[in-house]
Order: structure tokens, then C-alpha cells, then sequence
């Protein structure tokens, strides 16, 4: 990263600060490669606190200057106008993600809004905080698809697509994840939107292992994976794919919908249209969606892909 592009990060900050977002969104976006030297610089707005992440570490003089223009920024009149209650700089390449506080008072949890939708999100305790911001296309499409559907959410995470679907009137949500901690995050969100949970089912469990209890809770009109490139031990993403691919027939009614998420930028799209060809071909393509314009890439195929697919009624 170079210290001369600071200026062009501290004005584009200013920008979006003279009319700062209502909802949580991405300011600044520099892993989309459309900002030299500050490709490895990501800023959000999350309900309030402002977190500038490092994707990897940098030299000392870029690291001052950065923390010296962000101080400064601070104190300017945009910045007091803006609503903002802390300045944070996470440390993402650093062992244990440490995130600094530059200004204010960094609060632990931080509930934030995405389409009329409440989260709760962790600063400063994990690398990630709990929901994907260019993943915002996704959970507004689950809701507008999700009424009268039970649902299979994959890779659940901390449930994002779970509380768009329930809201979008989904009949039933199966939440599928090892990490029990996130999936208990999941809960809360769902408990923040006054959800019924009823209407909820969370699996605690590794996917390969689980085949039998998808099953069992199944047939879905509606299947979302959404996985990690790599979760040591569990998955792999151009290497385990397939076997969920090849699964899906027997889980999706006829007429079911399939999304399907990549998000490495070494794997294309096409990746996921090959495959389902190859595993189901009773699936077909149909839509790519779009990304939020705040996560412009410089490679159409660098950033996530979420593809749609539908299967057909068989004659």
C-alpha cells in the first residue's frame, strides 16, 4: 500500500460522510482493486462505529500516516455532523484480528440495519463480525423468493439469509453450520426481528456427516449455500462443492430454486455453472445477481458470485 494515495481515501471519506448512510454499508472498498495503492483497505459504517480494516500488514510509514489522516479526519466538521461514535482500525493479518481505537468509545455488539432488518454484529472479538456486506443483493432476493417456502440454508453462518427468508414469509428455515456460536448469533437475530422460531431449525453439525438430518427435514423449494473457500478440516471449496451439487436432487422439490455462492476470487462463476451441469443437470441457470454498486471490482470474476438456479417440473 502507499502513503501517497492517503489523500484519495481521506476525500472519498469525506464524501460519504457529508451524507452518511442510514443502513450498515461499505464506504470505502479498496480490495476491488479500483484504488491503487490502497487495494489491501477496506472501510464500513456500521451503525455508527466506523471500522477501517487492513488486509495485510503494512509498512511502519504507511501505517502512521494512515492512523495520522484518520486522527485528523476525526476532527473535522464532516466527521462531528456525521453521527459517527467511533473510529476503529482492525488489524485483520495480526494474529486474533486486534482492532485499535482511534476515536470514541468502541462498543463490544453493535446492532445495525440492512433492508429494514436488525443484526447484531461483534467488533473487535473475531476476524469477522457477523454479516457480509456484499452479500446485501442476496438476503434482499431470499426475501422477496422466500414467501410460503421451507428453506435450506447451508453454511448458515450467523444466519443472515434465515432472517430475510422468515421475513420474507417463509414457512421454515433449516440453518445448517458447525460453529454452534454463530448459529446461536443466528438466534439472537432472528429474536431481534421478532421472528417466531418456531418457524426455525438450527443443525449444529458438519454438512458431509449430516446428509441423513437434511434429509429427514426436507424435501426444500428453497436450498442456499453460501460456503467458505476453506474451513480447515471440513471444507474446500473447488474439491467439496461438487458433493453438494450432486446432492441437491434429492432435497429439492420440483420447481425448487437453488442460490448458489462463490466468494475467491481465483473461481469464476462459471465454476458453479459447470458443475451443477455436470452434478445436476436438472437444474438449470438462470441469473446472476448483481453485486451492491459500493463493491465495484476491477474483475467482474474477482468479487462474490451468486448464481440462481431453477429445476424444472419433469414432464
Amino acid at each position: 500500500m502507499e502513503t501517497s494515495a492517503l489523500p484519495t481515501l481521506e476525500q472519498h471519506l469525506l464524501n460519504e460522510l457529508t451524507s452518511p448512510p442510514t443502513e450498515v454499508r461499505r464506504l470505502f472498498h479498496g480490495r476491488g482493486r479500483c484504488w491503487q495503492g490502497l487495494e489491501q483497505l477496506t472501510v464500513d459504517w456500521l451503525g455508527g462505529q466506523v471500522l477501517v480494516s487492513l488486509f495485510k500488514e503494512p509498512s511502519e510509514s504507511f501505517l502512521t500516516a494512515l492512523q495520522q489522516m484518520l486522527t485528523a479526519l476525526a476532527e473535522t466538521q464532516t466527521w462531528q455532523q456525521s453521527g459517527a461514535s467511533s473510529l476503529l482500525l482492525q488489524h485483520r493479518d495480526r494474529q486474533g484480528s486486534p482492532v485499535d481505537v482511534l476515536w470514541g468509545e468502541e462498543r463490544e455488539y453493535q446492532d445495525v440495519v440492512e433492508n429494514g432488518l436488525t443484526f447484531k454484529l461483534d467488533l473487535g472479538r473475531k476476524q469477522n463480525n457477523g454479516l457480509f456486506l456484499d452479500m446485501r443483493y442476496g438476503r434482499d432476493w431470499v426475501m422477496r423468493h422466500a414467501d410460503g417456502k421451507r428453506v435450506l440454508n447451508l453454511f448458515a453462518y450467523t444466519c443472515g439469509f434465515s432472517v430475510a427468508a422468515i421475513e420474507g414469509g417463509a414457512e421454515h428455515v433449516v440453518n445448517l453450520d458447525m460453529a454452534k456460536a454463530a448459529l446461536s448469533r443466528g438466534r439472537d437475530n432472528h429474536h431481534l426481528n421478532k421472528h417466531d422460531l418456531k418457524k426455525v431449525s438450527f443443525l449444529g453439525h458438519e454438512l458431509f456427516k449430516s446428509w441423513g438430518k437434511v434429509r429427514k427435514l426436507g424435501p426444500y423449494d428453497l436450498i442456499i449455500i453460501d460456503p467458505p473457500s476453506f474451513q480447515k478440516g471440513s471444507f474446500a471449496l473447488t474439491k467439496d462443492y461438487q458433493k453438494i451439487l450432486r446432492r441437491l436432487p434429492e432435497l429439492l422439490m420440483e420447481n425448487g430454486q437453488v442460490v448458489a455462492c462463490v466468494n475467491d476470487p481465483a473461481v469464476s462463476a462459471q465454476f458453479l455453472i459447470d458443475g451443477m451441469a455436470a452434478e445436476a443437470p436438472e437444474l438449470t441457470f438462470t441469473e446472476r445477481l448483481d453485486n451492491p454498486p459500493e463493491f465495484k471490482d476491477i474483475d467482474p470474476e474477482g468479487g462474490l458470485k451468486v448464481l440462481v438456479f431453477n429445476r424444472e417440473k419433469s414432464a
